[in-house]
């Protein structure tokens, strides 16, 4: 079973420099991320291992996302606290598309797919 705390090597590059980085999966830019704002791609390769390290980049480097699918569709999972009481964190489940980049503290996606 892969582990899904950390990010293996195999065809994957990782970037990091302060508060930006980014996670190169074969020629595919699959996450970055630069303070708040998280960026992901699938490059159109929305397949098993894709999504896995995503989910690795996130947990890695405390990126507070998970990537999952329901019923062949991709979505993205964003733990915020929304204004909620103190120490109560809710969930949003954000349709993915390629490209798309979101508020890792509040889910909010800031490009909006037109």
């Amino acid at each position: 079973m892969a582990r899904m705390d950390k990010l293996s090597t195999y065809k994957t590059t990782v970037e990091v420099e302060g508060d930006k980085g980014s996670v190169i999966y074969v020629n595919t830019k699959i996450v970055a991320w630069d303070g708040d704002n998280i960026t992901l791609n699938s490059g159109g390769w929305q397949t098993v291992t894709t999504k896995r390290k995503m989910c690795q980049a996130s947990n890695q480097f405390g990126l507070r996302f998970t990537v999952y699918q329901r019923k062949g569709i991709w979505y993205v999972d964003v733990k915020y606290h929304g204004g909620l009481p103190h120490g109560y964190w809710s969930e949003l489940n954000i349709p993915f598309f390629d490209g798309m980049t979101f508020n890792k503290y509040t889910g909010q996606v800031v490009n909006p797919k037109g």
